[in-house]
């Protein structure tokens, strides 16, 4: 029978409610066991300590999710087959590390198999279940419990809403230790160095600004004229003033700027530019990350923004009409 347009979309939207009342009911609950969980995982972190992660079936891709996004904020983690732990791979524990089991039911007979032998190497177990009342739970050290409602699927048999609130209370867990470890972009970007993440992310201002020929500068005691003819030389939208001694960035004269100059009277062109320049423009220092650029262009809307040395003399100049080519938006 063919599905009517009407029925899947019902049926969809169902599934996602599912999956959100999941998420909600996790959230809530949330208290003293992730908090501790929470230390227990910034403590492993300061004493060079690693998470192991392990789960079987769905549990197990989750966990592979996990050890992905934990290492790429610096935390040491791995995945650890339930199976194969059993046939040599345990030798990846050591004494100090802290094991993170995902387990729906928390009945699992791989886990609760593994969890005996883990201790054994002296890790720790942090259940992450929704079952507080598990063997997996009772056994552990540790718990992140989650709360489902119920599945999304129609049978209640595949894990649905389980994966997702088990996924998100991870995310959750590592988005805490990354900004209580104060990790920047910078940091960041070292654990992603290829791919356009990587590539967005490792960009600097210095490589993405106008210079040379295209930045136009000029002293702020020259005429409206003389700037418009640099900004037109330059196929600029916008000309950096700067101090005609010190050489420093004093105001910025932009396309806007230069409309409303006309609006004053006939004589505008031959007017002295500090009279419609903008003195207090935004500017950013060469070597600031790009993005840091994306977001003064979304914070302020801007179109142009200068950049400037340690000296604080102009050296770039950025367009925003340069960013989409760039792919950093």
């Amino acid at each position: 029978m063919a599905l009517q347009s009407k029925s899947i979309l019902r049926r969809a939207r169902a599934c996602i409610r599912v999956e959100s009342d999941a998420l909600a009911a996790t959230a809530q609950a949330l208290g003293p066991e992730f908090v501790a969980t929470a230390r227990a995982v910034e403590t492993l972190v300061a004493a060079g300590g690693k998470l192991i992660f392990s789960g079987v079936g769905k549990s197990a891709h989750i966990a592979r999710k996990l050890t992905g996004t934990f290492n790429s904020t610096g935390v040491s983690s791995c995945f650890l087959d339930a199976t194969q732990a059993l046939h040599g791979d345990l030798g990846l524990c050591a004494e100090g590390d802290l094991a993170i089991i995902l387990s729906n039911s928390g009945q699992t007979e791989e886990v609760l198999r593994l969890l005996p032998l883990l201790k054994r190497f002296g890790v720790k177990i942090v259940a992450c279940t929704s079952h507080a009342g598990s063997d997996l739970a009772k056994n552990a050290d540790y718990r992140l419990l989650y709360h489902v409602p119920r599945e999304a699927c129609p049978l209640e048999l595949a894990p649905t809403a389980s994966t997702t609130a088990a996924l998100a209370l991870g995310d959750a867990l590592a988005m805490v230790l990354l900004e209580a470890r104060g990790l920047t972009r910078d940091d960041f970007a070292r654990y992603h160095p290829a791919g356009n993440l990587g590539r967005v992310l490792l960009l600097r201002v210095r490589d993405i600004m106008r210079s040379g020929d295209r930045l136009p500068v000029l002293p702020d005691t020259c005429t409206t004229q003389d700037a418009i003819l640099a900004m037109t030389k330059a196929k600029s939208g916008s000309i950096a003033l700067v101090h005609p001694r010190s050489g420093k960035l004093t105001g910025i004269l932009t396309d806007g700027d230069f409309r409303r100059s006309a609006l004053t009277g006939p004589d505008f062109l031959l007017q002295p530019v500090s009279r419609f320049m903008t003195r207090t423009p935004k500017t950013i220092r060469e070597n600031a990350l790009g993005v840091d650029a994306l977001r003064l262009f979304e914070a302020h809307r801007i179109d142009d923004l200068i950049v400037l040395n340690v000296a604080g003399k102009p050296v770039g100049l950025i367009d925003g009409q340069d960013l989409p080519k760039l792919k950093i938006v």
